[in-house]
């Protein structure tokens, strides 16, 4: 043992780790992911798996069932996924071996490598990442002899019990107590405790990189760099564009089902290519501006962003749409070609938009609303009534970023679903009152107005709430130097 057990330090610098390691004299317990590999095993071991699409659709897939619920919750949850890879993608295993050496030499700890190289006293490699996983990734290090704790991939009372139970049960009490501990993460804090030497160290150099990152997925940036934690797509494609663009239509069309199937497939087609505007958005003002509006996702870069992709799964996705819109006819290569115009253009207009100052952005982007909004309209007949709730539409979602930008605040308490409905109703009302009221009288007007009315009635309820009647509260008594301003 070396000398008396030393209590918990705050956490020490690189340089200071790799001082302590290479003049300790005693066991070395040294953790893996993210400090000897600066990596996540695991998350590479799945990333190995080819097809990626499909393994990645899998895993989407269990992610919603969540079966670790019955081994343990979240700590056993990639008990599970590797489980899934081993067992549909058995070919895995021999991907991920083939990558190992690049993975090291990309992602190795090379300073510590060789400080544990130096070392006469054991090297013991203590991790929660899977036995068959991790064994040949340490032995890529050459690091001699050394001792590997690793998780069981039919244990999940591994990673319940975390790295203290692990070491116990493979080395004991004592050999713990006179070993220097490793790690960079403050999970393993009551096994640093029970060490001699406890070493809490952050690699700079250190990246968690989820598996399959570089696999382009349309809306995967949106969800996770422009708007994450919002549940923007639910949220505001699905329950407002979205849901526009089907009410707007739906009357007119002679099949409901594959009109609507039609649309969603032209609502992918339009937003992998929007969701580039948005990639650009963002490399532009990390460019070019002073104070980019970023989230602290983006200079993690989680999800890939390639520049042709986003094309094919557009171009796929439109073509089926417009199969499916104008069945049971025939699709014609005027109507692809018009779609992949306004396509093209829409990038072209956002493109635009991106390359200008905040100030004249606010009328630019009165057109990315109109695109977003009625960009369907050039495949898809609606009713005349339909018009005016897609305009309703525009001119609420412009309204709060017109007062955003040029009253220099953040983005303001704006009733969007209120101001709608009132555009909506305003419009309606000239119509009838110009038009006459004969094309108003339809199911389409019916569940525009119901809709909005939905969707507004939380701000109905808060505007009518804060509603005072002045007349109700007696007039204000005012001196002779402050008289009332009459009427205008």
């Amino acid at each position: 043992m070396n000398g008396p057990r030393a209590t918990l330090a705050p956490q020490a610098s690189t340089a200071e780790a790799l001082q302590a390691v290479r003049a300790f004299k005693g066991p070395l317990l040294i953790d893996l992911d993210e400090t000897l590999y600066l990596r996540n095993s695991t998350e590479d071991f799945i990333d190995s798996a080819r097809p990626g699409l499909l393994a990645m659709i899998l895993l989407r897939m269990m992610d919603w069932l969540a079966p670790w619920r019955w081994t343990g919750g979240a700590p056993t949850r990639d008990l599970w996924r590797v489980r899934l890879v081993l067992l549909l993608l058995p070919w895995t295993m021999a991907a991920w071996r083939q990558r190992i050496p690049e993975l090291v030499r990309r992602h190795g700890n090379q300073a510590l490598r060789q400080a544990l190289r130096e070392q006469p006293s054991p090297v013991i490699i203590l991790t929660l990442g899977f036995v068959p996983i991790v064994t040949p990734l340490v032995a890529a290090f050459a690091l001699g002899e050394q001792q590997i704790i690793g998780t069981r991939t039919g244990h999940p009372e591994d990673r319940r019990q975390g790295k203290l139970a692990l070491a116990l049960d493979h080395l004991g009490a004592g050999v713990i107590a006179s070993a220097l501990a490793l790690s960079d993460s403050i999970d393993d804090l009551p096994l640093l405790n029970a060490s001699a030497r406890p070493l809490l160290t952050t690699w700079p150099e250190a990246r968690y990189q989820s598996a399959f990152s570089r696999i382009y997925v349309p809306g995967r940036y949106l969800c996770q760099v422009k708007r994450p934690g919002e549940r923007y797509i639910v949220r505001s494609i699905l329950q407002e564009d979205f849901a526009f663009w089907l009410l707007c239509s739906i009357g007119l069309a002679a099949l409901p089902l594959p009109h609507t199937l039609g649309l969603l497939l032209l609502l992918l087609s339009f937003w992998t290519i929007y969701e580039r505007g948005y990639v650009e958005n963002d490399v532009i003002g990390a460019r070019y501006e002073q104070t980019p509006k970023l989230s602290a996702a983006f200079l993690l870069a989680p999800v890939a962003t390639p520049r042709w992709q986003p094309w094919l799964w557009a171009l796929a996705s439109g073509g089926l749409a417009i199969l499916l819109l104008r069945w049971p006819h025939a699709a014609t290569a005027a109507d692809l070609v018009l779609w992949f115009g306004v396509l093209a253009g829409t990038q072209a207009w956002f493109s635009l938009y991106n390359r200008y100052d905040k100030a004249s952005r606010v009328w630019l982007y009165a057109g990315l609303q109109l695109a977003r909004t009625a960009v369907f309209v050039v495949l898809v007949p609606v009713a005349a009534v339909a018009t005016l709730a897609l305009s309703a539409h525009i001119l609420a979602k412009w309204l709060p970023y017109y007062v955003y930008r040029f009253s220099g605040k953040d983005w303001p308490g704006t009733r969007v679903a209120l101001t709608r409905l009132m555009f909506f109703l305003i419009m309606l009302l000239v119509m009838a009152l110009t038009q006459g009221s004969a094309d108003l009288f339809n199911w389409t007007t019916a569940a525009l107005l119901g809709w909005n009315l939905l969707r507004a009635r939380q701000d109905i309820a808060a505007t009518l709430s804060a509603a005072q009647r002045l007349d109700r509260s007696g007039p204000i008594s005012r001196s002779p130097s402050q008289p009332s301003k009459p009427p205008a």
